[in-house]
């Protein structure tokens, strides 16, 4: 049996919580391993904060140029004596890693070629990365996984005195991806027929750019609520599992929401693809809805309002 065990999970915050069923599964797997996660620095907190894991590091993404960086890892992972690895990542640089670790290297689930559990082609490329990370697992001997799961993660909601009921915006994203961000302006149109059904908005996000976005919200909506910058993870997971409603983007607090449980519509442009990466129902009786426009510029606000209220109302 596999004693020394390595799960590499890289980034990014929505791609880690649609993880947390497979790492959850590993650790049900081998309960008396000794299991390791590869992340990188954001998620390292996150990782140590589900229990299913010895031990966390959180250097798995040197850059390539920098080639001390680089040895120091393949130095690490060689010197861990690792007999199984579990690829969560499946990119490039991953494949890169077990190449490197030739002429010795461990069993291997991923999609690198020669690896002893390989998972890869076409048929993989189509399928939501749930599906594919749970067929991954499949192959390697490992079934059921389930859905994902942050139980583990915990803030305090209360402290924010937000009227019930409350609606959660996520008007963010990442700022090098602008095209997967629907107009502030409609999201205050939203947070308007919201405040109508006696819903208080509360806003999310972090950073300077992102309080312009909730200033824009709040100067259409004035009795909605910024708590832009005032939120952990873990709070924003409390909040949701408390909300009626959340309406974002394809950000990583809304793949946190949703896995907390609450209802959500989720707005998708050309710049990822929901049929891939969308956040998923954790739970039967929990309704989300996906809405894609290739430019969120044409994505008006009187649909997005209406599949809010929908779900509201159903």
């Amino acid at each position: 049996m596999s004693r020394q065990i390595l799960v590499i999970k890289l980034s990014a915050l929505g791609d880690f919580i649609q993880a947390t069923g497979p790492m959850k599964a590993i650790r049900a797997a081998h309960p008396d391993a000794q299991i390791t996660l590869l992340t990188t620095r954001p998620y390292a907190a996150m990782a140590k904060a589900t229990g299913w894991f010895d031990a966390v590091w959180s250097d798995g993404r040197p850059e390539w140029s920098d080639l001390p960086a680089v040895a120091r890892l393949m130095m690490r992972l060689r010197g861990a004596s690792f007999d199984r690895v579990y690829d969560l990542q499946t990119q490039s640089r991953t494949v890169r890693y077990f190449q490197l670790l030739w002429p010795r290297r461990p069993l291997w689930s991923g999609n690198a070629p020669g690896a002893s559990h390989r998972y890869a082609g076409e048929a993989r490329d189509r399928l939501h990365i749930q599906d594919s990370q749970r067929e991954q697992l499949r192959i390697a001997g490992i079934a059921p996984v389930g859905p994902p799961d942050i139980g583990w993660m915990t803030g305090d909601a209360g402290r924010f005195g937000l009227p019930s009921p409350y609606a959660l915006l996520a008007p963010g994203g990442a700022p090098h991806r602008p095209a997967k961000r629907w107009p502030a302006e409609r999201f205050g149109a939203l947070a308007v027929a919201l405040l109508g059904q006696g819903i208080t908005p509360a806003v999310l996000g972090h950073g300077e750019g992102e309080a312009a976005l909730a200033a824009t919200i709040l100067a259409a909506a004035p009795g909605a609520v910024s708590l832009v910058g005032r939120t952990s993870f873990g709070d924003i997971a409390d909040l949701a599992r408390g909300a009626a409603l959340v309406v974002g983007n394809d950000t990583g607090p809304v793949h946190i929401a949703v896995a907390a449980g609450a209802p959500a519509v989720v707005l998708f442009s050309a710049d990822s693809n929901p049929d891939l990466s969308a956040p998923r129902a954790v739970r039967p009786d929990q309704p989300v809805t996906i809405l894609r426009e290739m430019d969120l510029c044409d994505l008006a606000a009187e649909r997005v309002t209406r599949a809010a209220l929908g779900l509201l109302s159903g």
